[in-house]
């Protein structure tokens, strides 16, 4: 495995109820780096009316800091986004397609077919540039809309998006509802119709169930996986979609288990105690309260 994606000031931050200045979202990024962190979701490029928590994204990308080997990722979910990110200089893009229609009503007021569409468009433009381009499938393993979501839609997404020339594709449980089963199952999938691609996955832990998959993924071979610390996060747009699966605990997981993240646990742990603050409530990442264990 590669690393581990940190995608607390996106993912983390945008589901929560307060907003959080231009300077702590610069903090987090900034302890972020420190403890180790080389490939950050730093912002999100969307209509600061449905998404207020990122509507600081260029403030926030001219202030992060920038040292050799970090990459500064933008989420974007149409041109717009991406000419957005592209004038913030993001050092790579993340495009979204949902891989069914409820959550594509849900989210953009459109259809996962149209949604490929422009992510087509924004990875040749991608392509054409040089500039790193990933494709998250959102909702890849069930929706809050529509209910279970057949693989081969999200298969299909992937083969359309490797052909338009994304660099990496993820999976996402947008709303925890997976187990390791259909984790190999869909990485299969997709490795079948996109097997130079690079491979992510994103889980999140609403049902207890977001370190099976994640281990289930690990010994797939995926890439890279995304995690927030202090497991904070979700999406505004689907009920119910509760934190994401929490760096700490899965770096501590992953390093019990012989495989290295690159991550500095004892650099990592304060960044829980500087969320809570921040947000007003204890984050739910459980290392922070247990703390390490072992030599």
């Amino acid at each position: 495995m590669k690393g581990i994606v940190e995608v607390s000031p996106r993912d983390g931050l945008q589901n929560e109820r307060a907003v959080l200045e231009t300077d702590a979202k610069v903090e987090l990024i900034t302890r972020a780096i420190a403890a180790g962190a080389r490939r950050i979701e730093s912002a999100s490029f969307v209509h600061p009316k449905l998404v207020p928590a990122m509507a600081d994204a260029e403030a926030v990308m001219e202030r992060v800091p920038r040292p050799e080997g970090v990459s500064h990722i933008g989420l974007v979910l149409n041109r717009r986004g991406y000419d957005r990110a592209v004038s913030a200089a993001v050092d790579e893009i993340n495009v979204v397609v949902p891989a069914s229609d409820g959550f594509a009503k849900a989210n953009q007021n459109s259809t996962t077919e149209a949604l490929t569409e422009v992510a087509e468009e924004v990875l040749a433009e991608a392509s054409s540039t040089g500039l790193f381009a990933t494709v998250t499938i959102a909702t890849s393993f069930g929706c809050p809309f529509d209910g279970e979501v057949d693989p081969a839609r999200v298969v299909e997404v992937a083969r359309r998006s490797a052909a338009a020339g994304a660099n990496e594709i993820a999976i996402a449980d947008t709303i925890g509802v997976g187990v390791p089963t259909q984790v190999r199952t869909l990485l299969d999938g997709v490795r079948e119709v996109a097997p130079r691609v690079i491979m992510r996955a994103h889980f999140h832990n609403t049902r207890n169930t977001g370190f099976a998959n994640a281990v289930a993924a690990q010994e797939w071979g995926v890439d890279w996986l995304d995690s927030s610390n202090g497991g904070i996060g979700g999406c505004p747009f689907a009920p119910a979609a509760t934190g994401n699966i929490a760096t700490e605990d899965l770096v501590y997981l992953l390093e019990r288990m012989g495989v290295p993240t690159g991550l500095d646990l004892d650099a990592l742990l304060p960044i829980a105690g500087f969320l809570s603050d921040q947000l007003g409530y204890r984050v739910p990442a459980l290392l922070p309260r247990a703390g390490t264990f072992g030599g």
